[in-house]
């Protein structure tokens, strides 16, 4: 069994921790709960300078370090390893954050899990020249049965894998989005995607 899981928002609380970062930079007061869009500047309503400014805020060491981690998912995670399978993070974050990103996972017990960092979104704007370790021609040769992710907008990178079981970890940005296909599947909590991934075994184990 193959696994993709996406880190923030899915392993970790990032927005919310992005909603004490614009309350505090900015006095914006979005509660978690509010979080309409995936992309933070339309959520907060922030110009590129404070867009920019919150993003690097979000990204330093110190504050990676301190995500909170969303329940259950250490547990699962390292379930699914002692099984066999094989799991890989693929995240958006720069590969400057490897660091404090591996710290985290390390620090949650997750040291055997596998880390790469792809371009998903484009955001030079706030990191410029960001580097990354898995380009996109990499990736798409990478095969996985299952993939956990919230953000609609990392769902093109799932085309080329027409039978991928997609786990859309619910969160209040992307509960007007359409789900592609019956292949995708709204999941409330950690217990709930380990149900259904079960004991099923992919095709590419």
């Amino acid at each position: 069994m193959k696994i993709y899981i996406d880190f923030d928002d899915c392993l970790c609380e990032t927005a919310r921790e992005f909603t004490n970062i614009g309350l505090r930079l900015f006095g914006k007061n979005v509660p978690y709960e509010q979080i309409r869009f995936f992309n933070l500047q339309d959520s907060f309503g922030l110009n590129d300078s404070e867009y920019r400014e919150m993003m690097i805020e979000g990204h330093k060491p110190e504050v990676l370090l301190s995500y909170k981690e969303t329940p259950g998912a250490g547990k699962v995670v390292n379930d699914w390893i002692d099984k066999g399978y094989d799991v890989s993070i693929i995240t958006g974050r720069p590969f400057n954050t490897f660091e404090a990103s591996r710290g985290w996972l390390d620090e949650h017990g997750l040291k055997r899990v596998k880390l790469f960092f792809l371009d998903k979104y484009g955001r030079d704007p706030f990191l410029k020249q960001s580097d990354y370790n898995l380009t996109p021609e990499e990736y798409y040769r990478m095969k996985f049965d299952y993939a956990i992710e919230d953000s609609p907008l990392a769902f093109r990178f799932f085309e080329h894998l027409p039978d991928l079981k997609v786990m859309l970890y619910d969160r209040p940005w992307n509960h007007e989005c359409s789900l592609p296909n019956a292949n995708y599947q709204r999941c409330p909590d950690w217990e709930y995607i380990k149900r259904q991934v079960g004991g099923k075994q992919g095709e590419h184990d």
